[in-house]
């Protein structure tokens, strides 16, 4: 059960942020903002649970890490986004959040301590990280304004593997379905539609004049659309780069997410993932391409949710401008 002890009354001048063109239509006037006080025996329960879910999420990928086993599948969210499990571990209430008795908390990084209770120091990370804070918001932006593409079929992985020698391949542990010369032809007979930079960039140079556009880092924002995979496991990559403005509920929430994703990211390679317990989604077929397109649109009808959840997290920033002042009223 939530605790609501006291009310933070904010007035915020349109401003924009600093060290960043944050724009100042996104830094709205806010006022009688109110935030919510946890007691410590409420914050504590959350903060616990969160911790025994992300212990139930990250064992088995602690447990090979700990005996130096690789999996192509489950270790892909701690090595291609550098978090890890310890610190998805810890607890963030998010911002506009006060954590009452919570004076351990003062030496944290982006927290502050008033009045014996503890919050995010929203001020301090809007100085020290305005520009992610800006890059999130337009990147998100874009991405839930535009209709799905899904007509790519998922052929990224397919392009990372095109004309690459044996020893060369992503995921060398992994046999390839069709083999090196199948996969090829399957490149070869395909269009590439890949509108997410960080796939992209990963295609061999034999792949990147195949794509149908030239995508670079400095116009990622012209290409993002919600019907991509990446886009999708990209949510928990926001989420944990604007922690603690983001409360760790969230965080994990994206974090399933993306791990779904990324099953079905590999179900869809031209990789043989048989031997981990997956069937193939086999999209060089019209009933493998039917199956992916059913669950990238279910995939993006769930991502749909999460990215407003973090828009509106950051709206938290603008209106928290001011150092609140607190009123605490006992009830």
């Amino acid at each position: 059960m939530l605790s609501w002890r006291g009310v933070i009354w904010l007035t915020l001048p349109r401003r924009t942020f600093p060290g960043s063109d944050f724009p100042a239509a996104f830094a709205p006037d806010y006022r009688a903002r109110v935030a919510q006080v946890l007691s410590q025996d409420d914050w504590r329960a959350r903060s616990l649970a969160h911790e025994r879910r992300v212990d139930a999420s990250v064992a088995a990928h602690i447990h090979r890490r700990d005996r130096g086993l690789k999996h192509p599948i489950d270790d892909f969210l701690f090595q291609y986004y550098p978090f890890k499990p310890s610190h998805l571990r810890v607890w963030h209430p998010g911002a506009g959040v006060v954590l009452d008795g919570a004076q351990e908390r003062s030496d944290w990084a982006f927290y502050r301590v008033d009045d014996g209770g503890a919050s995010v120091d929203v001020p301090a990370f809007i100085e020290r990280k305005g520009e992610v804070l800006e890059l999130a918001h337009r990147l998100l932006s874009v991405t839930s304004e535009r209709p799905m593409q899904l007509s790519c079929f998922g052929m990224h992985e397919w392009a990372m593997a095109y004309r690459t020698p044996a020893d060369e391949v992503r995921h060398a542990q992994l046999p390839l379905r069709l083999g090196h010369a199948g996969t090829d032809d399957v490149v070869d007979s395909h269009d590439l539609r890949c509108t997410h930079f960080d796939a992209y960039r990963f295609f061999t140079p034999d792949a990147v004049p195949r794509n149908s556009a030239v995508l670079e880092r400095d116009s990622q924002a012209n290409f993002e659309q919600p019907g991509c995979l990446h886009a999708g496991m990209d949510l928990y990559k926001w989420a944990f780069k604007l922690s603690p403005l983001v409360p760790s509920e969230l965080v994990m929430d994206c974090f399933d997410l993306a791990r779904e994703i990324r099953l079905l990211d590999m179900r869809a390679s031209p990789y043989d993932v048989t031997s981990l317990g997956h069937t193939p989604v086999a999209v060089e077929t019209p009933e493998g391409k039917a199956e992916y397109v059913r669950q990238q649109r279910a995939f993006a009808d769930r991502a749909r949710p999460l990215r407003q959840r973090l828009l509106a997290v950051l709206d938290v920033p603008a209106s928290l401008w001011c150092a609140p002042v607190r009123a605490i009223v006992e009830s």
